[in-house]
């Protein structure tokens, strides 16, 4: 305690010496959590402030609720943003990870100061809930605090350790969104102290991080953010919410060789476990699930998104959209056999997400086949049509289903989009070979971050993107609105949506605006919701 008194006293005479305006080109801050020092970036003005753990979980209950860090009595180097919770690394294939993961890493312009408090953009990873880490290997922060910005990213337990949902106190359910909303309570407290103004945080994530961000913003009491962006995920998508797996302690217990029918025997064992052997055993996958009622225990989804009607969103500045190509991955590499021969994509989706009885799911497979395929089989000659029902059931009309929501709940300022560009740091077909056309699921991301082990110096073609895709991310933080003005690098305006006017931006190599992209097809789904909404398994759920 000595030495932090000691080294807060150094802070405050540099404070004196140089002035409170000073940029932080000394990467020391005091917080409310203790003193923090980073490192001085080498590839742009800023400082990186990495691996600052904001709460700790219970050894005992690893599968539990985290707690918030109580701070530290010495300086904090925070100069390692290698932290990974318990999971499989989707580049090694290899089990990674430990609980002391929860640490979020923040990187700072040289231009914040006390009286130039810049707009903070807040990161949540996707990885469905199961893979996913924050730190520069895949979310480098060079593209986005050259907007002055200050970029946060996060770490948030995935799989068993995050979203394990159990039918006891002590696990029930949602850890891992649990852990991110203890994150936004340490950003807002704590920002400031980074030259960052915690009334202007805009909470922005992919996939399964955008989903997150749909439930934080849904489901949050506290107002911890401000603006909304989400990339190819919503909650009101198929795959965002589940039922509560009362069993799942007990199979993984099973799995790894210990047989019980008690589930707090069972969670004891997987404690006793180490990370690896448990992420090994894993059959199947977690994530975010209408958690069961108990005595004393605050539930983070008491409901499942489909049936609040009015949630609890405000009417805070909203952007939201998705890929063109989002179901590309699963099956462009698919052989012509794998195709005709696998899993019947039709009836899946609708038998997944519908209580239909036999003849009405055969009727009903029938009609979405022939909308899409006619009287084709599944083949390799209708792959685009496959990758399109793909697209459309799982994000494209999700996205288009939360926009109306939003819009039917007062939001003014929404802003939506489709992006279609196809360059040469499209994420998922760069990670995958894919030399197939089109914009795949992720394939934005090496357009707003630094990924590691892409080129250094982007081609031309590609380089303006990330300009644009950047400046339109960063203008929404600051403005609430992705272009106020025209300029040289924006030439177009990008409109709200409106009851009237669903206006879209195409991110391509060129930025144009339209209206209702893929209308038909939404337009399909818009009309199958609404003559079936009693019969989504979500409605029935909690009309029981």
């Amino acid at each position: 305690m000595c030495q932090y008194k000691i080294n807060k006293l150094l802070m405050l005479l540099c404070l004196i010496q140089y002035g409170t305006t000073m940029s932080r080109n000394d990467p020391l801050v005091e917080t409310k959590v203790g003193l923090i020092r980073g490192l001085r970036a080498s590839d742009g003005n800023y400082n990186m402030y990495m691996g600052i753990p904001y709460a700790t979980v219970d050894e005992a209950n690893p599968f539990g609720p985290s707690k918030p860090h109580p701070g530290f009595d010495d300086v904090f180097n925070a100069h390692d943003d290698t932290a990974v919770c318990p999971q499989v690394d989707e580049f090694t294939y290899e089990e990674v990870g430990n609980i002391d993961c929860l640490h979020l890493n923040v990187y700072v312009p040289d231009t914040a100061h006390s009286r130039n408090k810049l707009p903070v953009l807040v990161w949540i990873y996707g990885g469905g809930f199961g893979i996913g880490y924050s730190g520069r290997f895949l979310y480098g922060p060079r593209f986005l605090v050259k907007q002055d910005i200050i970029l946060v990213t996060l770490n948030y337990r995935v799989g068993p350790y995050g979203f394990m949902c159990l039918d006891v106190p002590e696990v029930p359910g949602n850890q891992g969104l649990k852990d991110q909303q203890l994150a936004l309570k340490w950003i807002k407290n704590n920002i400031e102290a980074f030259g960052g103004n915690p009334d202007q945080i805009t909470l922005f994530g992919e996939s399964a991080g955008a989903v997150s961000v749909d439930l934080q913003l849904m489901y949050t009491q506290e107002k911890l953010f401000h603006q909304v962006i989400m990339q190819s995920g919503v909650a009101l998508a198929p795959w965002a919410v589940n039922n509560p797996s009362p069993s799942a302690a007990l199979n993984l217990a099973e799995q790894l060789g210990f047989k019980t029918t008690d589930t707090r025997e069972a969670l004891s064992f997987l404690a006793s476990v180490d990370t690896n052997s448990v992420i090994a055993a894993v059959k199947g996958g977690y994530g975010p699930c209408v958690e069961n009622h108990f005595e004393n225990v605050e539930r983070f989804i008491h409901d499942f998104p489909v049936n609040i009607k009015t949630p609890n969103i405000g009417n805070l500045p909203t952007l939201l959209g998705a890929n063109k190509d989002e179901g590309l991955a699963n099956f462009i590499m698919q052989t012509a056999e794998q195709i005709l021969n696998g899993p019947n994509v039709f009836f899946n989706f609708l038998n997944n997400n519908f209580n239909f009885n036999d003849e009405e799911l055969n009727e009903f497979e029938q009609i979405v086949r022939n909308f899409y395929i006619g009287d084709e089989i599944r083949s390799i000659d209708v792959v685009d049509k496959l990758i399109e029902v793909h697209s459309d059931f799982m994000f494209i009309h999700p996205a288009r289903r939360t926009l109306q929501k939003y819009l039917d709940n007062g939001v003014e300022n929404i802003y939506y989009y489709l992006f279609t560009y196809d360059g040469g740091r499209n994420f998922l077909k760069d990670r995958l070979g894919i030399t197939a056309p089109g914009t795949a699921h992720a394939d934005d991301l090496g357009y707003l971050f630094d990924i590691s082990y892409m080129d250094k110096n982007p081609a031309p073609e590609d380089q303006l993107v990330i300009d644009r895709f950047t400046t339109m991310w960063a203008n929404f933080a600051k403005f609430g609105n992705p272009t106020p003005q025209t300029t040289e690098l924006l030439p177009v305006l990008w409109p709200a949506v409106t009851k009237d006017e669903q206006y879209y931006l195409n991110i391509d190599a060129d930025l144009t605006v339209g209206k209702r992209y893929f209308n038909s097809r939404v337009a399909f789904w818009d009309l199958f919701y609404e003559l079936n909404e009693k019969a989504l398994k979500e409605y029935a759920e909690s009309s029981k």
